[in-house]
């Protein structure tokens, strides 16, 4: 049993882990080995010596261990290609029709902190938010090629998106590109259900296009028949083009972004959707207050997070209040509204209190058809909030 640099915590934390939380945080740190090393292994016990777990420690980060492993394993090559077959295979059960567009690796809900990755027919698109797994990460990127060396769509390579913020808190600077010097093109047209999506791994958004909606947009197609449908902030058109393709007699995709708009333009020309679509540039906020009501059938409220942290949450609030009290009072007498949160801080209460609310003060009724969260290749560790973001709600609004 290999022992690793020590760190103790205090009676709050350990409460915290015991509970499965798989971060300690620096709050609740009573002092640590002076060996241990950032991005290295260390082990968690409390003041009396009980053992917690062990993990990654981080010299500046708020989050001073991740949690790896509660037994004592030691923290190798063999184990991390362990954590990544079975990620692998877990996704080889959940999405197998789905298996060329999908996120392999999702963190702590994998076992695996810090690590993101996303496949994207012959591309893997990673993200990595930790100094152990950057140390790491050639074990890591060998061991995705492996799994992957007899797939009937050959992995052309690896493409890093490591240009995100977070890194900065981890002291880690932020960069993109091919890993390995690799050569291969960085656009790719995936198939989603049947949906052909032109993906850019270089300059998307995130790593390129947001796989987490992928079920939820099946349930926007298999109610769109025969209705004129609205998708606000549409990004590259993934809610529009499945309203399309369900049979969706209109549809008016809305963003503010020209180029995400070109991008859902190319898609619906792909699909042969363009001529029952249409594409608009404008601040959806305040498109909705030109939008008549008995406009559209059914309206998809699909924003970007409004609040990435704890101390903008109020804020947040606000805005989601306000964009759905609006499409209620459009779609009161029997429409649809889709509307839903990405943001892990907006949380499953407090976005429902939301909904209440606005529905309230737009005078309507809401009747649920569905409430879901995100796709199955992103997993939900029950002990652990940070790894449940994404809040999906269908109403009829009468």
């Amino acid at each position: 049993m290999k022992k690793y640099p020590e760190v103790i915590i205090d009676e709050k934390g350990a409460g915290f882990l015991k509970r499965g939380q798989q971060w300690m945080y620096r709050n609740n740190l009573i002092r640590n080995d002076e060996d241990v090393q950032d991005g290295e292994p260390a082990d968690i016990l409390t003041e009396e010596g009980e053992y917690l777990g062990t993990g990654f420690w981080s010299d500046c980060s708020h989050v001073a261990v991740r949690i790896l492993s509660r037994t004592h394993e030691e923290i190798n090559e063999e184990f991390l290609r362990r954590r990544i077959r079975a990620a692998v295979d877990y996704r080889r059960t959940t999405v197998r029709d789905n298996l060329t567009n999908c996120r392999l690796i999702f963190s702590e809900a994998d076992g695996l902190p810090g690590v993101i990755c996303d496949r994207f027919n012959e591309i893997l698109v990673t993200q990595i938010t930790i100094s152990g797994m950057e140390k790491r990460k050639k074990i890591i990127y060998e061991a995705l090629l492996d799994e992957f060396r007899d797939d009937p769509v050959p992995i052309a390579g690896i493409y890093e998106r490591n240009d995100i913020a977070s890194r900065l808190k981890e002291g880690l600077e932020q960069y993109k590109g091919p890993w390995n010097s690799a050569s291969f093109p960085t656009e790719t047209i995936i198939s989603e259900n049947g949906l052909k999506l032109v993906v850019d791994t270089e300059y998307g958004q995130k790593t390129g296009y947001f796989l987490d909606q992928k079920s939820n947009r099946m349930l926007i197609r298999n109610i769109a028949a025969g209705k004129r449908v609205l998708d606000c902030f549409t990004h590259t058109g993934g809610f529009a083009l499945n309203a399309a393709l369900g049979g969706a007699v209109y549809t008016a995709a809305v963003d503010v972004s020209r180029q995400a708009l070109s991008t859902a333009e190319r898609n619906a020309a792909l699909n042969g959707l363009s001529e029952r679509m249409e594409f608009i540039q404008a601040d959806v906020f305040e498109y909705l207050d030109e939008v008549k009501p008995g406009q559209f059938d059914l309206i998809i409220l699909d924003p970007p997070a409004f609040t990435k942290s704890r101390r903008t949450v109020d804020h947040a609030y606000s805005g989601y209040r306000r964009i759905n009290r609006k499409a209620m009072e459009l779609q009161r007498g029997g429409r649809y509204l889709a509307t839903c949160s990405c943001s892990r801080y907006m949380e499953t209460p407090l976005f429902e209190q939301m909904l209440r609310e606005s529905a309230l003060e737009a005078g309507v009724t809401l009747k649920q058809i569905s409430v879901t969260q995100q796709n199955s290749d992103h997993p939900i560790l029950w002990t652990m909030d940070e790894t449940s973001y994404l809040k999906f709600y269908i109403f009829q609004i009468i």
